[in-house]
């Protein structure tokens, strides 16, 4: 696991600047604190910092030549099936010089060109400079865990895995880009190919963008299907099913480093941490609980590492231990609202004081359809054929429920109500938005003016995934996966120079998962069914019969402690009014009300502190890296 970054100049008799390129690979440290290198040769160059898991040598050193030094390549990531891959092209006449799977990439790309990446399985961001034909590919795994941010424009290409380190160009100007961040207050992210700066792009997952006489070509290489339909009975497919977890998790054990997991007590995490139990022996897992029992999952970790034997550690997050928020929007670089990255940052921390790799149950909620909205819409979905008296009395009846906190159910059946009329598409954006448009436009007066239901509605739109939740779960799939999800990860594991791996991502498990029926991924009320089916009798029966929690955090109990202080001056203070964005009596009066109980504005009011961080941290003044001696090769 690595960070990279890199520049292309094209005016092909300018040379790019080693010392720039030295600053961004030393913003990207973190990523890789194990060695780092830069390469320059006249208009291109390319940087690396390196997290030693597969072939500690020096050998594995990056960037990395092939024997003819015409390619050159830097990457992030691992590629699992690295051995198989080295086979055939050994049996080619390949040279290998190193056991790293980084030299299987320059292999590949001599034999398959541009091409080759639809045979790698993994997760990566790579640079791959072809001098004969004076050609840069970038490259993105098909599920987007790995990031790439890239800034054009006239003169140059300047990419890296976080903004921070193309920041460290000065030629890459410092802006905010208001369309971004309007989608960002209705998403709680900034969605690809946006990024919340103006003119730099992530390169979307599943796509490769080459790179040559000053143009930039972006293809799609993968995308998950969810036609044709598989026909097998349930139980071939929950043989199945095992059969292709077991292999992921397999795959994912290889390293030449300590190899731990991630365990929150869930279905997801608790299936990884079993067949790593059984694959691999002795397990070491990692898990955080809050004081709030609400939010506490502890117990069930705990009884999930009773049942497998494994080495367990634990760590409460509270007030006095938790990240700041400077410290969240630092790391992340762009607003980033999913407060869950407090628990990620948190439980990296831990994990990485025993272990250089951890498994995670990342995946398992999109592609077997875990989450409650997905019950939720399906019911709504039959509510909406009763006739309409019905429809009408059920909802006066919910709403009337008293009002409870974010976590009870009668919260959740008072939101129900209120989305009964509408599409699926409506009841979708209503119970995942932060800020719908009725609210962006209170909220902003049309200053940040973007739709980010249009994105929501083209998923759904081009969806060959079955209508109602499915469709849902694969709009999950494609946005809110690799936006939020996997950016969280990411972020929280490689600040700790952590590298997480998730084999319920798989893309083979993945492609799977797409064709099950529908009846088999949500039968009932029981969400995940197939899953449950696959591994029932691996797991202990409290992790089989429970409900799905989240990984949240007490945001409402904090908003009115420790945080109410600090939110009232950050958020109303001088410095976030006099950017212009939001009406300042519209935020006052999200604080006053969720201060006082009248409402549960925390979400919202973390998005907003987000944001104001964000800008202070990197549109007031450049982030600055510390400095590291990182050696120039010509």
């Amino acid at each position: 696991m690595c960070g990279i970054a890199g520049k292309l100049l094209f005016d092909a008799g300018a040379r790019v600047d080693p010392v720039v390129l030295t600053r961004m690979t030393d913003a990207i440290r973190h990523r890789g604190p194990d060695d780092g290198g830069v390469w320059v040769d006249g208009p291109v160059g390319l940087g690396n910092r390196r997290l030693a898991v597969i072939d500690l040598s020096p050998r594995g050193h990056q960037p990395m030549a092939s024997a003819d030094g015409s390619l050159q390549v830097v990457f992030n990531g691992e590629i699992y099936n690295f051995r198989e891959l080295r086979a055939e092209l050994e049996r080619d006449g390949w040279p290998f010089r190193s056991d790293a799977d980084t030299e299987v990439l320059l292999a590949a790309y001599a034999k398959h060109g541009p091409a080759m990446v639809s045979r790698l399985r993994g997760m990566f961001a790579f640079a791959l400079w072809d001098g004969a034909r004076r050609q840069l590919m970038l490259a993105r795994d098909r599920l987007g865990k790995k990031p790439l941010f890239y800034y054009q424009d006239a003169r140059a290409l300047v990419f890296a895995s976080e903004p921070c380190a193309l920041l460290q160009d000065p030629d890459v100007p410092a802006e905010p880009d208001p369309e971004a961040l309007g989608l960002y207050l209705g998403l709680g992210y900034v969605p690809v190919p946006f990024s919340a700066f103006r003119n730099v792009r992530k390169l979307p997952p599943a796509h490769i963008a080459l790179v040559a006489d000053g143009r930039i070509r972006e293809e799609r290489y993968w995308t998950a299907r969810y036609r044709p339909r598989r026909t097998e009975p349930l139980p071939a497919l929950a043989e199945e099913l095992r059969a292709r977890v077991t292999e992921a998790v397999r795959l994912r054990l290889i390293s030449d480093v300590p190899v731990g997991a991630l365990l929150s007590g869930g279905l997801d995490s608790s299936v990884v941490v079993g067949l790593m139990a059984r694959e691999h022996g002795r397990v070491r897992t990692f898990s955080i609980g809050f004081e709030q029992s609400a939010y506490d999952e502890r117990h069930y970790a705990r009884e999930v590492a009773r049942h497998f034997g494994t080495e367990h550690q634990e760590l409460i997050v509270d007030p006095a231990t938790v990240v700041t928020p400077e410290a969240v929007a630092s790391h992340y670089g762009e607003p980033f609202a999913d407060s869950s990255a407090i628990p990620s940052l948190a439980v990296c921390a831990l994990a990485r004081r025993e272990v250089t790799v951890a498994l995670s149950g990342d995946g398992g909620d999109e592609s077997f359809m875990g989450y409650e909205r997905y019950l939720a819409l399906d019911l709504a979905e039959r509510i909406s054929r009763c006739p309409r008296p019905l429809v009408t009395a059920l909802s006066a009846c919910l709403s009337a429920l008293p009002a409870g906190g974010p976590k009870s159910r009668r919260y959740r059946l008072r939101r129900f109500a209120g989305s009964l009329d509408g599409t699926g598409l409506d009841r979708y954006l209503d119970w995942t938005f932060l800020f719908d448009a009725a609210a962006r436009r209170a909220l902003t007066r049309g200053r940040l003016d973007a739709a980010p239901e249009s994105i929501l509605r083209r998923l759904f739109e081009e969806s060959d995934a079955a209508p109602g939740p499915e469709t849902a779960a694969r709009a999950d799939l494609n946005l809110y996966l690799p936006d939020d999800l996997l950016v969280k990860m990411d972020v929280a594991s490689m600040a700790h120079s952590l590298e997480v791996r998730s084999p319920l991502l798989d893309h083979e498990v993945v492609e799977f998962a797409a064709t099950v029926p529908v009846e088999h991924k949500l039968k009932g009320r029981t969400l995940k069914h197939l899953l449950r089916v696959a591994f029932a009798d691996l797991l202990p029966s409290v992790t089989l019969s429970r409900s799905k929690m989240g990984f949240g955090v007490p945001l409402e109990h904090w908003f009115r402690g420790h945080l109410k202080d600090y939110a009232y001056d950050v958020l109303l203070g001088p410095r976030a009014a006099g950017r212009g964005y939001f009406e300042q009596a519209v935020v006052r009066q999200y604080l006053d009300d969720h201060v006082a109980g009248r409402a549960h504005h925390h979400h919202r009011l973390w998005a907003l502190l987000m944001l104001e961080l964000w800008h202070r941290q990197y549109i007031d003044r450049r982030p600055v890296p510390a400095a590291v001696d990182v050696g120039v090769a010509q």
